[in-house]
């Protein structure tokens, strides 16, 4: 039996692969492949693929038969391309060891530099350099590296070796007074011979046994590495924040390249660039650049980079090279790409290419100048924003009526602005302890002299992020940018100590729980909470949605309760309301809530229409308001749903003020309160059982609704009233009161003196219920509409109470531990089993009546894939919140592009 192929060669011109195999290669291996292909300079290698990775921990982190042949034949294809051997004594191959997953995790796995170098090796490539300074600066780098990547060791243990050798041995020949700074570069290549000494002589303490000399153990052993940084808490924790499904991606794989080396003086260098500004996405180059530097020095932050046109003023060649490669790139990959290069004496290697994170405002910028200068279709440009694109756009902003005085006053420093929008909160400077304070709802500022991929967790949870050192492609600014968190960076004015707690920025002393406000856009930080304001949408957005608008085939509403809330959904696109819910409306207002409670309180029908007429009013001029709001757009109202316990006071104050109110015996409250106890009030007296058991509710809600119409229809507004009716189960339930509904409307229209023609209204019903789905066809025949409670049918469907699930749902959801499901089914419709009843009742209920208007409002109606299902089952409209309306017509729109 053939061994499955598990190398893929890429160099001398020609790949094995193919961009199209990223799934299979990862995106850095397939990045490396398709950029040989098409002719860019890249140093040649081989790529183990993730399902490499997948079969090392199936088999027990053990390699898969075949893989050691294959790696073995690929490096002497590699030997053979260069004229270079592995741990050659005279003239060393020296090769990297990268982790590149399908789905890029910037930081997330790790990366081993210089592998080759041993105590021989340094000696041969000091000889044909010349140059003994690169040579054991690679020698000491691969130590360093070696030790905390493949052992495990600390990293901070051998920097800290490096730091005291630094202000030691070197500050004594430079004649430095203790305290002043001592540079990497400052180091000789004498003293980093001594210096390697010294960290393998660490090594050996440590691990127990000698620094691995011989070649194909550091191979081994690093790409050991590599696969078990897959399963790292780190990486794990990254793919738990970003939603990334263990099941979506199979592994990490590992890229082995030749070395080339940006520290060999200053004709040389590495750098990081994005082929479009990643903030604004403004169409020129963008980026950072690290003369007499290897790869990780720029992604690390440990030195603050200079702009790419510094590399342009002192290496025109080059960077016209580069700008070159940036152009084939985009056209080829018809997206902006995020670059990793190196020049080593003056000549351009591209080690990675990927699509480029990017801010929220860039995006839609970019995907529509890309429509204009024809390198994508709109229904590409539109298929490319995600939803968290459209809720990143709303960026905070430090509010502007602040004085600019205040603003002054309060400036403490700026650093570069990695990533737009503002941040306030208080200041914490470990992850656990930021992720501590958010969870008890504190707004969190994490400040780090540089991040790394242990902090992901506090990033995550931080509103604002500040660091010391590093440069807008800093592994701070790209995760905070993947994120949308307002971004400071290479902020070299300030100090932290991490034992006391508390930084200094030029004197100035802040203490944890303390609060900044960083702004993200300028790159200053206040000190002190400023109030933040939202930010305007970009021009492009308005554009991008309209394409949105006319390729979608769905109508899209919106949950609003109030006039405010519907202004604001039209704001943002919606059609029409889908759920707006009564008895929110009751919790206006003191009087309000004192009538409701004095007619639950009642114990006979008379008192309580008596308490009804309380209400009228106020129910009235809130309808009137929406339907002026709404202005010709249907308004779907759904009549009172929750049980009646939820609006009375259980609490013994509570209840003696409310008998006082209402001029009753405590004890008469006191009982009645008792009596509307429930020991499952989801599926209790609530709903439409309530308007079966008191009518009158149902009564005085109707007129609002009808009286509130006609108001607004005889003052020239056009008006579309659709009366829902909830937790319907029953066809002769929804016969008798959609009976007693239209009759009371077709009343009132007669007293107003108007028709169904003024004011056409409609009435229908909620499928909330299993039965009601299962019996659609005949609940169809007494409604006008359904309209789909996914909520309250999620809940009744799979048994699970979203109040309660909380406590065990989410290992239902992890991976780790059930993986029961890929997602909280109360954010993301259970296709499989709630999806397959929505189906049954739109088909039950077409087939009696074949034009039913059917629509969702859940708040699954503003979810990505939820939308998406409710499209291809045929629904009219979706309807959600009014902040989500622009998501689920984004939804909709992919849906009518994939459905082409």
């Amino acid at each position: 039996m053939a061994t499955k192929k598990y190398v893929y060669f890429f160099g001398g011109g020609k790949a094995e692969g193919t961009s199209e195999q990223k799934r299979l290669l990862g995106g850095k291996g397939a990045g490396l492949a398709q950029m040989t292909n098409i002719g860019l300079p890249v140093p040649p290698g081989f790529t183990l693929t993730t399902e490499a990775c997948s079969e090392y921990y199936s088999k027990g982190r053990k390699w898969p038969v075949g893989l050691k042949k294959q790696v073995e034949a690929n490096l002497a294809k590699l030997e053979k391309l260069t004229g270079k051997k592995l741990g050659d004594v005279d003239d060393p191959l020296l090769i990297s060891v990268r982790s590149g997953a399908f789905v890029s995790m910037p930081g997330m796995m790790e990366t081993i530099l210089n592998l080759g170098m041993n105590d021989q090796s340094v000696e041969g490539l000091t000889a044909r350099t010349g140059n003994a300074r690169f040579a054991y600066d690679a020698y000491r780098r691969f130590i360093m590296m070696y030790a905390s990547t493949a052992m495990g060791l600390s990293k901070d243990e051998f920097e800290g070796e490096f730091e005291r050798f630094k202000h030691t041995v070197v500050a004594k020949r430079l004649g430095r007074r203790k305290g002043e700074s001592v540079e990497d570069t400052d180091v000789t290549g004498e003293e980093l011979k001594q210096l390697c000494e010294i960290l393998k002589g660490k090594y050996e303490k440590m691990v127990g046994e000698s620094f691995p000399q011989a070649p194909m153990d550091q191979l081994r052993g690093s790409i050991d590495a590599v696969f078990n940084s897959w399963m790292a808490e780190k990486a794990v924790t990254y793919r738990r924040v970003e939603k990334i499904s263990e099941s979506e991606v199979s592994g990490t794989g590992v890229n082995i390249c030749t070395m080339v080396y940006g520290n060999k003086g200053e004709t040389s260098g590495t750098g990081v660039a994005f082929t479009r500004d990643p903030n604004t996405g403004k169409n020129e180059f963008y980026g950072d650049y690290l003369f007499n530097a290897q790869g990780e020095d720029v992604v690390a932050g440990i030195r603050t980079p200079v702009r790419l046109t510094e590399l342009q003023k002192q290496d025109k060649k080059v960077y016209e090279q580069l700008m070159a490669v940036r152009d084939k790139l985009e056209r080829h990959y018809k997206d902006m790409q995020d670059l990793e290069f190196t020049v080593e004496e003056g000549t351009l290697y591209m080690l990675q290419t990927r699509r480029g994170k990017r801010a929220p405002v860039a995006t839609f910028r970019i995907a529509v100048e890309m429509v204009d200068e024809g390198l994508i279709t709109e229904e590409e440009a539109v298929c490319r924003i995600t939803p968290d694109d459209i809720e990143r756009l709303f960026y905070p902003a430090i509010d502007t009526k602040i004085a600019k005085k205040d603003l002054a006053d309060a400036t403490l420093t700026t650093g570069i602005n990695a990533v737009p929008g503002a941040a306030a909160g208080d200041v914490f400077f470990t992850a656990s302890a930021a992720e501590e304070a958010a969870a008890t709802g504190r707004r969190v500022i994490l400040v780090r002299k540089e991040t790394s991929p242990e902090d992901v967790g506090g990033m995550h949870a931080a509103r604002g992020i500040l660091t010391q050192t590093g440069g807008k492609t800093s592994h701070a600014a790209v995760v905070a940018r993947g994120w949308g968190k307002c971004c400071i960076v290479g902020c070299e004015a300030l100090r932290i100590d991490y034992d006391k707690k508390r930084m200094t920025i030029d004197g100035v002393t802040i203490k944890e729980g303390e609060s900044l406000t960083l702004d993200g856009n300028t790159g200053q930080v206040f000190k002190g909470d400023f109030p933040l304001v939202d930010p305007k949408l970009p021009k492009e957005f308005d554009r991008l949605m309209a394409w949105v608008d006319r390729l979608r085939t769905v109508k899209v509403r919106t949950n609003a309760d109030t006039a405010d809330d519907s202004k604001k959904a039209i704001e943002m696109g919606a059609e029409g309301i889908g759920l707006c819910r009564t008895e929110h409306m009751f919790f206006d207002t003191q009087d309000r809530i004192d009538a409701i409670r004095e007619m639950i309180i009642a114990d006979n029908c008379d008192d309580r229409i008596k308490a009804l007429k309380k209400l009228l009013p106020y129910q009235r001029r809130d309808f009137e308001k929406i339907f002026k709001a709404m202005d010709g757009m249907p308004v779907n109202i759904r009549l009172i749903d929750p049980p009646l316990h939820e609006f009375v006071p259980h609490d013994k104050k509570g209840q003696k003020d409310l008998a006082k109110k209402i001029g009753i015996k405590y004890a008469t409250v006191k009982n009645r309160v008792e009596q509307l106890h429930e020991f499952n009030p989801m599926l209790g007296h609530r709903g439409c059982r309530l308007a079966i058991t008191f009518p009158e509710i149902l009564d005085m809600q109707v007129r609002a609704i009808m009286e509130a119409a006609c108001k607004v229809a005889q003052k020239g507004v056009k008006v579309y009233p659709e009366i829902m009716i909830p937790l319907t189960m029953a066809e002769r339930e929804l016969e008798i009161l959609s009976d007693r509904v239209r009759k009371l409307a077709t009343a009132i229209l007669k007293e107003k003196k108007l028709t169904k023609r003024n004011v056409p209204y409609t009435v229908g019903t909620m499928i909330e219920i299993p039965r009601a789905a299962l019996t659609a066809d005949k609940i169809a025949r007494h409604a006008d509409f359904f309209s789909f409670g996914t909520n309250d049918l999620t809940q009744t469907t799979m048994g699970l109470s979203r109040d309660d699930a909380g406590r065990f749902l989410p290992d239902y959801v992890d991976e780790k531990k059930a993986g029961v499901f890929r997602s909280d089914p109360f954010q993301v419709l259970d296709q499989e089993g709630v999806g397959e009843l929505v189906k049954i009742g739109i088909e039950k209920g077409r087939s009696v009546k074949p034009k039913l208007k059917i629509g969702i409002c859940g708040e699954h109606g503003g979810e990505l894939e939820s939308v998406k299902f409710c499209v291809r089952a045929g629904m009219n409209y979706v309807s959600c919140s009014p902040y989500r309306v622009p998501i689920a017509r984004l939804a909709a729109a992919q849906q009518a592009i994939e459905d082409k």
